[in-house]
């Protein structure tokens, strides 16, 4: 069953890994329905749609583009194997730890329903200082970005709540192929996959079309002439 094991929320703390004075990573299970909804823009709107978690770095995370961080246990329990400790629920910062759904595969603009919200599938998660020194581990975003299921952040399509052991369900799923791994990897290591994201119009975000139009231009114009 696709479900989501727990809901995990943030309490704002000392971030001594970067500018940012706080961080709402370490994130712990909390018990009944949390409320989600839209939360604004990442400047000026109320940084994380899971009524209160903590945002602290605003500049790069929050707002309702990523509003919802979504990681699989499937995953936390690789990394287990791998860094032989154990990985509670929320560890690596996600809202919502799912089982039964491989969220590398999703596609952008996927639609949800988890609880009484309807969630969709937005960015993936790009690593950064603060979930690094958070793990502690050596080498951590190296190897993290080389395994290539970062999660996914999701927008707020429709406000509720979500508790954990629902059931997720797929509402919608567009008929493009544009995944989650896809769009990570375009933006971290394979540029040259950036152009083939346009094909998720209208599904992009601001951002990542940026992304997309740009390096799809410098392809362009780094082509051989015939």
């Amino acid at each position: 069953m696709t479900r989501v094991l727990s809901v995990n929320v943030g309490r704002a703390a000392p971030n001594p890994y970067k500018d940012a004075l706080t961080t709402g990573i370490d994130k712990r299970p909390v018990d009944g329905p949390v409320e989600v909804r839209a939360p604004g823009p990442k400047h000026g709107g109320l940084g994380s749609g899971v009524v209160g978690d903590h945002i602290g770095d605003r500049k790069h995370h929050g707002g309702d583009e990523q509003a919802v961080y979504a990681y699989a246990r499937e995953d936390l329990d690789r990394w287990e194997g791998r860094l032989e400790r154990e990985l509670a629920n929320g560890v690596f910062g996600e809202n919502l730890t799912t089982s039964g759904i491989a969220l590398e595969d999703c596609r952008l603009g996927e639609r949800w329903r988890v609880g009484t919200c309807e969630l969709v599938v937005t960015v993936p998660r790009i690593p950064c200082s603060t979930f690094r020194g958070w793990l502690d581990v050596r080498g951590w975003l190296r190897k993290f970005t080389a395994d290539a299921r970062p999660g996914t952040y999701l927008s707020v399509a429709v406000p509720g709540e979500v508790t954990a052991g629902d059931a997720v369900e797929v509402l919608h799923r567009p008929d493009h192929d544009v995944t989650v791994e896809q769009a990570f990897l375009a933006i971290i290591t394979r540029p040259d996959l950036a152009p083939s994201l346009l094909d998720a119009e209208p599904h992009l975000t601001p951002e990542l079309r940026r992304t997309a139009l740009r390096r799809a231009r410098r392809a362009a114009e780094d082509a051989p002439t015939p």
